[in-house]
């Protein structure tokens, strides 16, 4: 073969593999090094490609055309947890080769294939010259996740840039009609107007809706109760009077800046004539920047009402959009969310103290779910119950109705910032769910004693739980009982097992991806059901058979596996899978909720770039080896 044609072989496969991780970004030199040394083989429909028997490997392949089927050792004719197939731009065995052993899959060819095929000298060349291609092949699902992370940083790095600007005009940031009263208007009457409302200050403007005074919350104490002010004074006697103005066209920075400048907490917004047009606040120009954890739990933590925090968890949501942009990882988001839930929860349960008598009682408020997991995203309705002491001389009846009373209250309120009423009344308000120490502990082991459908489905969401407040020792309590009684319960662990299995990852044979075929949703995985499921039931029950008392699924991954002696580097490629299904879970609601739909978990596979439909093949493809561990541990 001639030079130049030679040279256009080379440049059409560089043209191929560029299109592919990690091809796309390998050093030039690199890519010019390997597209010289791959051959072009045909491997016709159904012809092993690679088997076991082959003994140690001597290539490396690249699927150029068609569709390969890896299958493990052994799953003929029995349930299939182990098939998957390969398309074009996918290498194989990258562990066999790297590992210098024979492969442990069989890869064969669904259709007629055309593989590159590298020389086994050629690849550790490559790699000792490529440190791109080095970290792929010895680190595969972290340098994948690397990538992908780098683009969702960037694509949601513009979106929270245009939503956080500091030029933005102040007439985008308006979102409400101000809320205004007349100079004569009676300090009683503006009072009522604020509290009704829920707000923290009130415009006062003239005959032609020019702004006169502002009169805020603080001015309240300060210039009302402490001097003592009749209530039916006008509001113009105690009102904060020339209030700093500026014109609709301004930008929030030019609103920072006068708060800054003045002192105050409140800029009003007026168009050419003067008339008042709305009210901007520290708050709203907060939600613009990228605000601190601190700053957020502060608001929270000291809102008087609410309404407050009706805004404070808006805040939450966007404190996390702006995490998202920075790279923050899906477990360390998914943990920030539950921690900031956590502090609107407790908030919202202190607002509710003052309103109910509970003193004399030892009681806990639980989580349940993925808040007991610290695992929340986006979209999340309440699991929530009460745990509590009954002691001798305590009437069992009248203290679980003080405490219903109370919980029915909390669960309002919590519905109202922002985290929905639970369809399956999971709720401290539910009467089964509001129960003394030890009639949960024997709810938990009547579960454990008879395992069917529905105590596993139980044990499933009650078994993660977590206190959230009040007396914390109670559920510790109450994890060391549930541990003693699972740790060497082999029946109910087995049963648990085969709950666990009853989803299987949804890869296919010839396509990527199984979706679903429900009319009303069409081509789409439920990454919840799918996806996240699989590694939550795993962990759990290997957490329950270790004694591992921790409830997040990341965590519960590390700890039992080194306990069952798992490899770190095995247990860090299973939690990369789970965490990568999360932030695309993460990123999905985000965008639902940003266009005004229910933030659900229904992924369209065909709307991932080519990084991302690699990390979720292998993401499922680490579901699935922990779905193989629990197969092999407890023989179902």
């Amino acid at each position: 073969m001639s030079n130049s044609a030679t040279q256009m072989l080379v440049t059409a496969t560089s043209e191929f593999l560029r299109r592919f991780p990690p091809f796309d970004r390998m050093e030039a030199e690199a890519m010019q090094y390997l597209c010289e040394r791959l051959k072009l083989a045909y491997y016709a429909k159904d012809t092993p490609i690679v088997t076991p028997d082959m003994g140690v490997l001597q290539h490396f392949y690249i699927v150029q055309r068609g569709k390969v089927l890896a299958r493990g050792r052994g799953e003929v004719g029995v349930i299939d947890y182990s098939t998957m197939s390969l398309s074009p731009g996918e290498a194989f065995p990258i562990g066999s080769v790297t590992a210098q052993r024979p492969s442990t899959n069989t890869y064969t060819a669904v259709e007629d294939v055309f593989c590159y095929e590298l020389p086994v000298d050629d690849y550790f060349a490559l790699m000792r010259m490529s440190p791109t291609f080095n970290a792929f092949c010895t680190q595969y699902i972290a340098s994948l996740l690397g990538q992908s992370r780098q683009q969702l940083q960037a694509e949601f790095a513009q979106r929270a840039a245009e939503q956080q600007t500091m030029n933005s005009p102040l007439s985008s940031i308006i979102k409400k009609e101000p809320v205004f009263a007349r100079p004569e208007t009676s300090l009683r009457e503006v009072i009522g107007i604020m509290a009704a409302g829920h707000i923290g200050s009130i415009i006062i403007v003239d005959d032609e809706q020019r702004p006169t005074g502002i009169f805020t919350q603080s001015d309240v104490l300060k210039r009302v109760v402490l001097p003592g002010v009749a209530l039916e004074a006008p509001i113009a006697a105690v009102m904060s009077p020339d209030p700093h103005t500026l014109p609709v066209a301004s930008t929030a920075y030019d609103a920072v800046l006068a708060m800054a400048l003045y002192g105050i907490r409140h800029v009003l917004v007026v168009d050419e004539g003067g008339r008042l047009k709305g009210v901007v606040s520290e708050r709203d120009l907060f939600a613009l920047q990228r605000v601190g954890l601190r700053q957020i739990r502060q608001s929270i933590e000291t809102a008087p009402d609410i309404g407050l925090l009706c805004q404070a968890a808006k805040d939450v949501r966007q404190l996390a959009l702006n995490m998202l942009a920075q790279g923050v990882g899906a477990e360390q988001l998914t943990q920030f969310i539950s921690a900031l839930n956590d502090t609107l929860t407790r908030r919202v349960i202190q607002l509710n103290l003052d309103r109910h008598d509970l003193y004399g009682i030892d009681w806990a408020w639980l989580s349940f779910g993925s808040e007991g997991r610290d695992e929340q995203t986006f979209s999340t309705d309440q699991d929530n119950g009460l745990l509590f002491i009954c002691t001798d001389i305590m009437d069992r009846e009248q203290t679980q109705l003080r405490l219903l009373d109370f919980a029915r209250d909390v669960n309002a309120d919590l519905d109202r910032v922002g985290f929905p009423l639970c369809r399956g009344n999971i709720m401290a308000s539910n009467p089964e769910l509001c129960l003394t120490l030890e009639e949960w502990e024997e709810k938990f082991l009547g579960w454990i004693r008879t395992p069917d459908p529905k105590a596993l489905l139980n044990a499933s969401i009650f078994f993660d739980f977590r206190p959230l407040f009040g007396q914390f020792h109670l559920a510790h309590r109450l994890r060391l009982s549930l541990l003693k009684a699972t740790q060497d319960n082999r029946l109910f662990l087995r049963m648990m097992a085969q709950n666990a299995l009853s989803v299987l990852p949804p890869l296919g044979r010839i396509r990527d991806f199984v979706t679903d075929a429900d009319i009303e949703h069409p081509g789409t995985i439920d990454l919840k059901k799918f996806g996240a499921r699989l590694f939550v039931d795993a962990a759990r029950v290997f957490a329950l058979s270790s004694g591992v008392a921790a409830t997040n699924t990341a965590q519960r991954l590390r700890l039992s596996g080194a306990a069952l002696k798992v490899s770190s580097d095995e247990s860090a490629g299973v939690v990369e899978g789970f965490n990568f299904i999360q932030l695309l879970r993460l990123r999905h609601q985000n965008f639902e909720l940003e266009h005004g739909r229910a933030g659900d978990n229904r992924l369209d596979p065909d709307q991932l770039n080519e990084v991302e439909r690699r990390i979720l093949k292998e993401a499922f493809r680490q579901a699935r080896k922990l779905q193989q561990r629990l197969k092999l541990d407890y023989q179902t």
